[in-house]
């Protein structure tokens, strides 16, 4: 229904002239890859269609393609793709990085260059970021981004006389601007300086999200672990005492079980929408979150916030791992339906289609940055002013057996608890922890080598 009614609102707006009128184009069939016909028709068909009644769409529907035990679902998308013959085509970055290796995608670059296409009105970094993919040239596009940022609380920073955060922080900064609030009282009661988000963080997802940042892997090009990097050691040592200080929410185990109000739920899912954490890393959605908080919780919710970027690795501070894309849409390079494509293409990535679907609060944010914004000034610049990168920490992984992303998780996650607890040091855990990832690696038969990447914990 709203995505009829924006269709409705939008065709309101335009008046067709008698060149664009559908009646002067030649009927065209294109099909479209995607995961749902309707799940399709809600984000881009329902628009589209409406203004190009002359463009028929057939939803090539992925989830015929069903996962079987020790079937390579990358193999099956390929041949089911090829079995299908979709003009658009949607895809993760793994796919994307590899069919236009293979030459399967039609190249986008002169298109995206011509001036009806607008590319300075997107967020900055995205094309460069689909050219690190693809060998240099643009082959695919993206509507919408997923991004975080640091939410702050001004009130608690005025009251308490420290500095509130800025844009291009470290994490070691991040974390000793935590620090610097009161960590005495009851725990219901008490300030916190980081909220996390509610669930129980553990040494291996802080020091994961800090070496993401930083750009480390676990695994090397050879497929060797890296974990005993004096890199690796320094970061679980800023997160081991960021974790020790105090100044991190940490729910315990049993705080949302139980009856407990709506506003009970709220001040201990996120003391920050509560007023008692003076930072939290969220993402867009936030927002939304903090205007139901202030309305159900009165004067008990935050009133005065403002956001800053995510840290960065001070060696490289224009770029961010936290941004990512729900999904590349390219056209077959096979298609021959590539204008009727293009046309498609190039209006859901448009100035636009970004302004009619702005206001659906999905989450993600257009790529038309101009249409990201709210009434009240704040400086949502921060969700988008990083360029995205492709994070080191889960490359290599075909070099390693497809079952030690899960296994490997499993290890780090005791080692370091022997860190936290103070049974080894963070050294002596991180030398046992590679002495193990080595061992799994040498005792897995050569055959199960394929892609796996190990949990964030998160």
């Amino acid at each position: 229904m709203l995505s009829a009614a924006a269709a409705a609102a939008l065709l309101a707006g335009c008046s067709l002239t008698s060149k664009d009128a559908p009646s002067q184009a030649e009927p065209v069939t294109i099909k479209v890859m995607y995961y749902d016909e309707r799940s399709f028709y809600d984000q881009y068909g329902m628009l589209f269609s409406a203004l190009h009644p002359e463009v028929e769409i057939e939803v090539v529907n992925t989830q015929a393609v069903k996962y079987e035990e020790g079937k390579d679902m990358n193999q099956a998308m390929l041949d089911y793709i090829d079995e299908q013959k979709p003009d658009i085509l949607m895809l993760s970055p793994d796919q994307y990085s590899k069919m236009a290796e293979e030459g399967r995608l039609l190249e986008l670059d002169s298109r995206i260059e011509e001036k009806s296409f607008g590319k300075d009105g997107l967020m900055p970094g995205m094309l460069d970021y689909l050219r690190d993919m693809s060998g240099g040239k643009v082959y695919g596009l993206v509507t919408d981004f997923f991004s975080q940022a640091v939410y702050y609380n001004k009130d608690l920073f005025d009251r308490y006389g420290i500095d509130p955060p800025r844009d291009k922080m470290s994490w070691d900064e991040l974390l000793r601007l935590a620090e610097q609030f009161p960590t005495d009282g009851p725990e219901d009661e008490r300030v916190y300086g980081l909220s996390m988000n509610y669930m129980q963080l553990d040494l291996y997802q802080l020091g994961n999200m800090i070496g993401m940042t930083q750009n480390l892997s676990y695994i090397d090009a050879s497929g060797k672990p890296t974990i005993r990097s004096d890199a690796w050691r320094r970061v679980f040592e800023t997160a081991l005492t960021a974790l020790k200080s105090g100044a991190l929410y940490q729910p315990s185990p049993d705080s949302m079980n139980g009856a407990m109000s709506y506003e009970e739920f709220l001040m201990k899912r996120n003391p920050f929408l509560g007023g008692r954490a003076a930072m939290t890393i969220e993402g867009y959605y936030l927002m939304s979150e903090i205007k139901q908080a202030q309305e159900m919780l009165k004067d008990k919710g935050i009133r005065n916030w403002d956001v800053v970027t995510m840290p960065v690795d001070p060696a490289n501070p224009d770029v961010s791992p936290n941004v990512s894309f729900n999904q590349i849409l390219a056209i077959s390079a096979k298609s021959g339906q590539i204008d009727a494509a293009w046309k498609f293409l190039k209006y859901i990535v448009s100035d636009e289609f970004a302004r009619v679907t702005s206001k659906r609060q999905t989450g993600s944010m257009p790529v038309r940055t101009t249409y990201f914004k709210d009434d009240a000034g704040h400086h949502l610049e921060a969700f988008y002013a990083l360029k995205p990168i492709q994070p080191a920490m889960y490359k290599n992984y075909d070099k390693v057996p497809s079952n030690f992303g899960a296994q490997f998780y499993g290890l780090a996650s005791q080692e370091l608890q022997s860190a936290f607890s103070g049974e080894k040091t963070v050294q002596e855990a991180l030398e046992s922890l590679q002495t193990k990832a080595e061992d799994l690696i040498h005792a897995a038969p050569k055959e199960s080598q394929a892609p796996s990447a190990p949990s964030s914990g998160g």
